[in-house]
């Protein structure tokens, strides 16, 4: 078949593109300067680990520093001196300092050994993701994109009714279930994460093969110029793209131009019906499929273009990885999975920052916090929480009507507004401060930025993003950020997301606890976001003290209202 071209033709404009790309080349290498080509953003490049102390932790020098560190001391040293008040009375009472320790009989009457194995199964069961992964995506038996993510979203929603089930099958209490509820979604999210993050690089790194294979397919394309006797140039090539620029591909980009056209380019793809259009990447690849001849200006261009692309994909491939065995596909070792399910963190990474050794001095200590920190949570509950409890208890088993039940229930959240705040305090510090730093302590795990400075906000979403760290990294990769690509939402639908999904599965835990559906979580967690908005009017901007006030009024009645109407309701 000949090729035609003509002045007149539309796509004589590729032809002084090319010799535009081969000109500012040769400028470009005239001048002696290196250009180093901007890296392109990948979709999980959003968050960054860096070695971290935690606020309280006594290895943080700011924390050491702080004017405020008295006060801490003080709390501690009031906790501890409240608790053998506690204690002390108990064996006035009882002549036992813990009570009746109806608590620790709950905890560790029954089934104690079938949590710890049945919590054991749920860890190892994870591996589901890393089958999925390795024996079949990256295989090439199931593609990712098409049925790949449906499989793994079937064996969450099997994981989690095993999460929920469960406990109702064995009858658990409510310390049993917490525990293993609130670990089940532990579990679910850092499958989630890992499946996701990988099921990602293998589309990438298949696309990646497809170009490789296209760069060697250029190498034996058929190359022609216009000063060939056999071939007449006054027709353009019927299969090449007329909307095709190559203009952008003849220089090195800046990073502000080349992540503009990377957005251009993406959105580019979604055409008037909804359908994934082609990117001028596909077009050239299209254009060397056809096996039509190209001149050597358009080879040129075709084959930066293309080495491009690649480079950039063999950056997303590395992701923050140093070594090469933790560069896709070489991770996807069952030891990597496993690593990733014990580290302290629920976003999965090629790579994290880690320390050279353990302190086991420090790990001891934390423990030792740990176990302490459990105890006064008991102490506070037998002693303040417990008999509330059983008092609403007692009142349902005399057939107390409703009315009568609800006009106790001013003085029952007065009983229990204190203590659970007591408890909410303590149970933040269990879990942020020595569990994870723990566990990050046993693992090498140097990023522990776990909670930020929450006890400040000002408002709701600002404690949404410090409280828990870990969570909100997760929330904003894998619902925020994939709804905005994956759904095509804006930022505020995409908040509306990430917020009611939270608030469900928080609905969920408090069904599994006291074996109701009523809502009342979902409401105040939703509840959340017209608060938030009022803290962003002009009447509450620059009002950083009053919003504060507001935000610890939610802390110190939110929990207690909550309890307080699952147990009379």
């Amino acid at each position: 078949m000949s090729s035609d071209y003509s002045s007149s033709s539309p796509t004589t404009s590729l032809h002084h593109l090319a010799a535009a790309a081969a000109a500012a080349a040769a400028s470009t290498e005239s001048t002696g300067h290196a250009v180093k080509r901007s890296k392109r953003r990948g979709k999980f490049s959003d968050l960054v680990f860096t070695r971290n102390f935690s606020t309280f932790d006594r290895q943080n020098a700011l924390a050491a520093s702080s004017p405020f560190h008295g006060f801490f001391t003080l709390f501690w040293l009031g906790i501890s001196l409240f608790v053998i008040k506690i204690g002390a009375e108990n064996w006035r009472q009882n002549g036992n300092p813990l009570g009746r320790n109806e608590i620790f009989r709950i905890m560790f009457h029954r089934d104690l050994v079938v949590l710890l194995i049945a919590d054991g199964i749920m860890c190892l069961s994870t591996g589901v993701s890393w089958v999925l992964q390795r024996h079949f995506v990256r295989r090439g038996v199931v593609d990712w994109d098409e049925e790949g993510w449906v499989w793994q979203n079937i064996w969450q929603c099997l994981f989690v009714a095993g999460v929920v089930g469960f406990p109702l099958l064995r009858d658990w209490p409510w310390t049993h279930t917490v525990f293993f509820v609130m670990h089940g979604m532990v579990m679910l999210m850092k499958m989630h994460s890992y499946a996701f993050y990988n099921g990602y690089l293998a589309s990438v790194w298949k696309k990646r093969q497809l170009l490789l294979g296209t760069l060697k397919e250029l190498e034996h394309v058929e190359v022609v110029t216009k000063h060939d006797p056999n071939r007449s140039w006054t027709e353009p090539f019927p299969l090449l793209p007329r909307d095709l620029s190559t203009e952008h591909l003849s220089r090195v980009p800046s990073a502000q131009a080349y992540k503009e056209r990377r957005r251009m380019s993406t959105a580019a793809q979604q055409g008037a019906d909804g359908q994934e259009g082609e990117n001028d990447v596909d077009k050239i690849v299209a254009a060397i499929d056809s096996h039509e001849p190209l001149n050597e200006e358009q080879v040129h261009v075709f084959e930066r273009a293309l080495k491009w692309e690649v480079d950039a994909m063999t950056d997303e491939l590395r992701g923050k990885a140093t070594d090469d065995k933790r560069v896709y596909p070489n991770n996807l070792t069952l030891a990597n999975h496993y690593e990733f399910i014990v580290l302290p963190t629920l976003v999965y990474e090629l790579e994290y920052p880690r320390s050279e050794s353990i302190n086991w001095y420090y790990a001891a200590e934390k423990m030792v916090a740990c176990f302490g920190v459990i105890f006064v949570m008991i102490m506070i509950s037998q002693a303040f929480i417990y008999p509330v409890v059983m008092e609403t208890v007692r009142m349902k088993e005399m057939g107390m009507p409703l009315s009568e039940r609800f006009q106790y229930f001013p003085w029952m959240l007065a009983d229990l507004i204190f203590p659970f705040m007591m408890e909410y305090l303590l149970s933040w510090y269990l879990i942020w401060e020595t569990i994870l730093n723990f566990v990050a302590e046993m693992t090498k795990f140097a990023d522990r930025n776990f909670y930020g400075a929450w006890w400040n906000s000002v408002s709701w979403d600002q404690f949404a993003r410090d409280w828990n760290r870990p969570v909100h990294n997760f929330l904003l990769r894998h619902v925020y950020h994939s709804s905005i690509s994956a759904m095509k939402v804006n930022k505020h639908t995409a908040t509306l997301i990430t917020f009611f999904l939270s608030a469900c599965v928080h609905e969920l835990v408090m069904w599994c606890i006291f074996k109701k559906l009523r809502g009342y979580l979902l409401f105040l967690q939703m509840f959340q976001l017209p608060l938030v908005s009022l803290s962003r009017t002009k009447w509450m901007r620059n009002r950083k003290t009053l919003g504060n006030v507001f935000f610890w009024l939610g802390i110190f009645t939110g929990p207690s209202i909550l309890c307080s109407l699952y147990l009379i309701l």
